[in-house]
């Protein structure tokens, strides 16, 4: 059964729109219609602080793709991106975070989902509330600005081509 999942992208590295604009081209093989928010960019958080900015978005698409089976395709997409993971929160070709499959709750070592920070991300929330504004709390905005005024440094740059 087809469930609607949100997926949030990122690039802080290199030609950040191509690992963007790459990622969809191959995720419109898994739902042709998939619909992409703009693009934002955002602080790097969390990670060394001499970091570039990142480049992020969020998509929607319909799968009768598994949660891992997802994870299996970000995954390969952020391989394919040349990802290197050596530093936890650290700079990266391409990033992909599952933020909802349908209504599934899971928690697993690897996988968790709904994803459990993205209520204290600007860069995931920003571009979901563009796709459906009923997935994200009220005044996030605000109750980031207080408590992470960093996690709202968030500049509308356009749309992937």
């Amino acid at each position: 059964m087809s469930a609607e999942t949100f997926l949030g992208l990122g690039s802080n590295m290199g030609n950040r729109l191509r690992y963007l604009e790459l990622a969809v081209k191959v995720l419109r093989g898994v739902d042709p219609d998939l619909t992409v928010s703009p693009v934002y960019e955002t602080a790097a958080l969390g990670g060394p602080e001499s970091q570039s900015r990142y480049l992020n978005c969020v998509v929607r698409l319909e799968t009768d793709l598994t949660a891992r089976q997802l994870l299996e395709v970000a995954h390969g997409l952020e391989e394919l991106a040349d990802r290197v993971r050596t530093v936890r929160n650290g700079p990266r070709t391409l990033d992909i975070d599952i933020l909802f499959v349908g209504d599934l709750q899971i928690c697993e070592p690897d996988l968790v989902v709904p994803h459990p920070r993205m209520s204290e991300r600007g860069f995931v929330l920003a571009p979901l509330e563009d796709l459906d504004a009923s997935r994200v709390p009220t005044n996030w905005r605000n109750r980031l600005a207080e408590m992470d005024p960093a996690s709202v440094d968030l500049r509308l740059v356009g749309r992937l081509g």
